[in-house]
């Protein structure tokens, strides 16, 4: 049987840049059909992005009636960046000093390997398990993830598939293995506001309106406004702003418009139309003449405190002897998809301090250990 190590390697050296997958997922398909499972491939997205999408399920004795856990995660990686700044090849997994260098090390090749060797002993312990295991594998988590996992989970929905667990491999964990696990995330809502004004000479500011002037103001409100105060799993609602533009680039006019780009990172405590209300409102209190465009990133899902989480909580323990946290802090990620058919979502994997970085890596002593910390979940759960 091939290690987790030996996997992960020959998963790093596939050019997988988002939206290709260069073959990984056949890769996973091979070793999967092998066990027994029924896989479908599902392509979808243009000509110019096309992402691939596989979803593998072997039912257990007790059939559709068995409780369902599946392991989710992407084969997409994001660009290298600056190649000569990498200190190896970065699609060329390389060790040094106790460390697995390559893109995707950490995010995520190291947890789809550890998925894959943890289903295969578990099978091979236990032949006759009664609860059901499936894999829901992406190319399209790092890109726009339009056609990747949201796809998968609408084609489910639409057949009444129902999802009983499922363990997302992002890289939770900070200082050690097994530290932190995300049990939910924030949502991510967007603005991009104008204000109008208008246009005049610098000199002759009683002849224009000048609208950063008029926005300021309103600008200052929505800083200082406390949204919600958030809740035991999440910290309050944040917003912020992340460009300003206005002016003609000459100093000597005022402009006419000035655009604002903001964000919220939003808790369950409040709604993305909640939150429009509450911004149309501050900017009407303020009579300016706007336009605003909102585009909703991702709504926030929160698994409270269960089966699922103390199942992890358990298996990470028995492995480490960490004691975990429970975790809503970082961005969004392709579990507020899976939450839609899927009461209980958590997401563990290896540390990310490296992600996205030149020279990521992952440390080799957890690649072992966070495989039979998948499995531990096994064991607990669809024994």
């Amino acid at each position: 049987m091939t290690t987790t190590l030996a996997l992960t390697e020959d998963l790093i050296r596939r050019r997988s840049v988002t939206p290709a997958d260069e073959g990984c997922q056949a890769v996973l398909e091979s070793r999967l059909k092998a066990l027994g499972f029924h896989c479908e491939s599902i392509v979808s997205g243009p000509d110019d992005f096309r992402v691939t999408n596989l979803w593998a399920v072997r039912r257990g004795s007790a059939g559709k009636d068995g409780k369902l856990l599946v392991f989710a995660g992407h084969t997409d990686v994001v660009p290298t960046g600056p190649l000569e700044q990498w200190h190896s090849d970065p699609f060329a997994p390389t060790h040094r000093d106790g460390k697995l260098y390559g893109r995707g090390a950490a995010d995520m090749k190291t947890s789809i390997a550890g998925f894959v060797v943890a289903a295969e002993e578990f099978i091979q312990a236990h032949p006759a398990h009664t609860g059901s295991i499936g894999f829901l594998i992406t190319s399209d988590e790092e890109g726009p993830a339009h056609d990747g996992t949201v796809k998968v989970v609408e084609a489910l929905a639409a057949r009444g598939e129902r999802l009983d667990y499922c363990v997302v491999g992002e890289p939770t964990s900070v200082d050690v293995l097994g530290d932190m696990v995300k049990n939910g995330r924030r949502g991510s809502l967007s603005g991009k506001l104008v204000v109008k004004g208008v246009q005049g000479h610098i000199a002759y500011p009683h002849l224009a309106r000048n609208p950063i002037h008029l926005a300021a103001p309103a600008l200052a409100e929505l800083v200082a406004e406390r949204w919600d105060e958030g809740n035991e799993y999440f910290p309050p609602t944040t917003w912020q702003m992340s460009n300003i533009h206005g002016g003609t680039g000459a100093t000597n006019v005022i402009p006419g418009q000035v655009t604002i780009d903001f964000n919220f990172r939003f808790s369950t405590a409040s709604t993305p139309d909640g939150l429009k209300a509450r911004v149309h409102a501050i900017l009407d209190r303020h009579g300016l003449d706007y336009e605003l465009a909102w585009t909703l990133g991702g709504e926030p899902f929160l698994t409270p405190r269960g089966e699922l989480s103390e199942a992890m909580a358990a298996a990470i323990a028995a492995e480490t002897g960490v004691t975990t946290e429970l975790s809503t802090t970082g961005g969004t990620s392709d579990g507020r998809f899976i939450a839609r058919i899927c009461p209980q979502v958590v997401e563990f994997g290896p540390p990310n301090a490296s992600i996205h970085k030149i020279d990521e890596h992952v440390e080799v002593r957890f690649i072992e250990p966070l495989k039979n910390i998948y499995r531990g979940v096994l064991e607990r759960l669809v024994a």
